[in-house]
């Protein structure tokens, strides 16, 4: 069913972590800010798979899919992105459309690239990292995703980390995800977590999911067979004064054994000279190829389940505080 449009304020929003200073630069849908002042709970989306994550357009499908497995759940999705010298967080539809138009002309903006974006007016389709950012200043508890960024294959030559892992390090908010990308270096990802005391939890799962794949993963710190535990085991986690983040990491389903095309995108890529932010979206637009596009219907499919789990525990949460 279509949603009826929104409204928007950019004012300073009581029992928020905001201040006057951000006033004309962040701007929140009403409907964000009501669910955020009244306790109701809400789910943050980013942008960078619209624009980067897929090709000719299906990006935005996974978006319209994600928010609205959102909203089936229970809460309020709270998709971010800059746009126009403001970071706006609860994008409309017209706005999605405009990332997914862009496609890969949007910068990809992680929380280093928040300011730079606003202030030169910049199309900013905001990652895990720079999503994290928002939901820091926010206040938002639950994010969802496909796959976080992290050690990249080859790291000790190019010391190529995502900054995802550091904004999951120091912003209080749970992440649901089918683990780390799979074109990165699993086993180290999961060790830098371990470093920067971030909980890596197991949805049903005793090992952490690889992006296509269930299974193959590092062991987990703790498996989770119901939204309630989970819940519970995020709010015990910041009750006992930790400002890490979690990371839920949920199996995809169905699943697709594709680390052969993996390895070879990888190493296409890294021939081919290609670096930093732009390593995934070429790899992932080669395993599309290489796989006739079955890796897309994948993509598609966990990102949204992954948004509606990340609901069920944020209404879980949400319960837990009445």
């Amino acid at each position: 069913m279509q949603q009826p449009p929104r409204r928007f304020y950019s004012r300073k929003m009581d029992g928020m972590r905001s201040d006057a200073g951000l006033q004309g630069v962040l701007r929140v849908a009403v409907e964000v800010a009501d669910a955020l002042s009244s306790g109701r709970p809400v789910v943050a989306l980013e942008t960078t798979l619209v624009s980067h994550g897929f090709s000719d357009g299906r990006g935005l499908v996974a978006a319209q899919q994600a928010e609205q497995r959102v909203r089936a759940a229970g809460a309020v999705p709270c998709t971010v992105g800059i746009a126009d010298g403001q970071v706006r967080a609860g994008l409309s539809a017209a706005e999605l459309q405009r990332f997914a138009e862009a496609g890969t002309a949007a910068r990809k903006a992680g929380a280093r690239d928040l300011a730079a974006c606003v202030a030169q007016g910049v199309l900013g389709a905001t990652t895990v990292g720079g999503t994290l950012a928002i939901c820091r200043v926010l206040g938002v508890r639950f994010m969802g995703t496909g796959g976080i960024g992290g050690v990249h294959r080859g790291f000790a030559d190019s010391l190529d980390i995502s900054s995802d892992l550091v904004e999951l390090a120091r912003t209080p908010t749970m992440v649901v995800s089918s683990g780390a990308k799979a074109i990165l270096d699993v086993p180290a990802t999961a060790e830098l977590l371990e470093t920067l005391s971030v909980p890596v939890l197991g949805w049903r799962t005793d090992t952490l999911p690889v992006f296509y794949r269930g299974a193959g993963g590092p062991p987990v710190a703790a498996r989770v067979d119901g939204v309630v535990d989970a819940a519970r085991i995020a709010a015990l986690h910041w009750k006992l004064g930790c400002p890490s983040g979690l990371l839920l990491g949920r199996p995809p389903q169905p699943e697709l054994d594709i680390e052969p095309v993996l390895a070879e995108a990888v190493g296409r890529v890294a021939r081919a000279g290609v670096t930093g932010q732009a390593v995934t979206p070429a790899v992932l637009a080669l395993v599309e190829e290489l796989t006739g596009g079955r890796s897309v219907a994948v993509n598609q499919q966990l990102i949204a389940d992954n948004a509606a789990l990340a609901a069920e525990v944020a209404v879980a949460y949400a319960l837990s505080r009445q």
